[in-house]
């Protein structure tokens, strides 16, 4: 747990009640502290950010009352890698009928399952349920009715995940496990030249796991393992060769540049371990509008 082991664990670790609903096979797990990021200057900026000028968002606030961005406590995502599949789970405070009334008002419909009230889109793929007032799940429609199932019989997680998901949720205000190779995840690319070369390097991770942790410095890291030292290492090469050529675009591209200023990539027989860290300012000037190369698309169009 070179990542875990990198912070001082002093947050709580994720909400077992999240855990036990999760599908017993899954391979990715990813979680925010939501209320815990609050705390930090770096993550109110974010929240704030979250949907500001959405008009939707702001409908929703004042006909149910509900803010997605001050009502949720905790998020953790969970996947088993089908396609097309997956579970969203949240604790907080939700007043399960106020906002029921709302979506059907505006053509949700309803199915009711094991006596819970699942809120479904037009084709019945996807839904959205109320487990408690504290409890929510959404994801495909299979996944839902599953978790509501486990309220009765909670899931039985491989001993290992559990334990490495309360280290990094402890560790961290957002954290990811992915215990299988990620390109098994999603079809393959169609990059070319050095990025081509990154993407079938990145073919040999066979696990990853990471977090960020905010405050006065924003901390971040990715530990993946690959299928051997001599793999690790060419993968560290050409993610070497991008921050150099980024370096490069200081005057061209200034955020790519702040980015590779503070990332630093070292490797461990057949472990690759990715860190950046850059002061909670510096961020806050990456994420705001036009940041990104905007004085190289600038220069392009002249």
């Amino acid at each position: 747990m070179a990542l875990a082991a990198g912070f001082c664990p002093t947050l709580p670790a994720v909400d077992p009640r999240l855990l036990n609903l999760v599908m017993p096979d899954a391979v990715v797990l990813a979680g925010v502290n939501v209320t815990q990021a609050e705390t930090t200057p770096f993550g109110q900026y974010v929240l704030g950010r979250l949907a500001t000028n959405d008009a939707q968002m702001q409908q929703l606030v004042t006909l149910t009352g509900f803010d997605p961005r001050k009502d949720v406590n905790e998020l953790l995502v969970a996947s088993n890698g089908a396609a097309k599949a997956g579970l969203a789970l949240a604790t907080g405070t939700f007043d399960a009928s106020t906002i029921v009334a709302f979506a059907t008002a505006h053509g949700a419909a309803t199915e009711t399952y094991n006596g819970v009230t699942i809120l479904e889109d037009p084709k019945q793929t996807h839904g959205t349920a109320f487990l408690s007032a504290a409890v929510v799940a959404a994801g495909d429609l299979a996944d839902v009715k599953a978790a509501i199932d486990r309220l009765n019989a909670a899931s039985v997680l491989p001993a290992g995940l559990v334990t490495q998901a309360n280290q990094l949720s402890g560790a961290n205000d957002a954290w990811f496990i992915c215990s299988v190779p990620p390109a098994s995840l999603h079809p393959a690319g169609t990059a070319t030249g050095t990025a081509a070369g990154l993407e079938n390097a990145a073919k040999s991770i066979q696990s990853a796991f990471g977090g960020v942790k905010f405050g006065t410095v924003v901390t971040a890291g990715v530990t993946a393992q690959a299928d051997n030292a001599q793999d690790a290492s060419t993968l560290a090469s050409l993610l070497q060769l991008l921050v150099n050529m980024a370096q490069m675009q200081s005057t061209t591209n200034t955020s790519a540049a702040t980015l590779a200023s503070g990332l630093t990539i070292k490797t461990s027989g057949a472990t690759l371990v990715l860190t950046i860290s850059l002061p909670e300012s510096q961020f806050q000037q990456l994420l705001a509008p036009g940041s990104s190369g905007s004085k190289h698309r600038t220069m392009r169009k002249m």
